[in-house]
């Protein structure tokens, strides 16, 4: 067995893997308003209980959220819905005044700064 280090592949995770996070991007539309909430919520991290507690629902009925969420936006995992959540954040939250829309960009924050 080869170490991950003397491979020498330096391709892209996505591309090695053969899947791209932001694929499930296109179901957006599809969802409605309840879901994109729920989906919102989801790419907290926020477990069932607390979802439901946020959102004043049966714990049961997040998991039917979830579960047509997963499917809709063409996913295998709740994990997968999550990161299209985190990735997709503007699309779906609607809060003009939310941080996030004023963050520096994830990417910026991997990029050596200039000494």
């Amino acid at each position: 067995m080869t170490k991950r280090s003397d491979t020498g592949n330096t391709a892209c995770a996505y591309r090695r893997a053969g899947t791209d996070p932001v694929h499930g991007i296109w179901g957006l539309k599809r969802l409605t308003e309840r879901e994109r909430e729920v989906l919102l919520l989801l790419g907290t991290g926020l477990g069932n209980r607390e979802l439901a507690r946020e959102l004043g629902i049966a714990e049961r009925t997040v998991k039917a959220h979830v579960a047509r969420i997963v499917e809709k936006l063409g996913q295998q995992t709740r994990l997968q819905a999550a990161v299209l959540s985190v990735l997709a954040h503007d699309a779906l939250c609607a809060d003009p005044s939310c941080p996030r829309r004023h963050a520096v960009p994830p990417a910026a924050l991997l990029r050596p700064s200039a000494a």
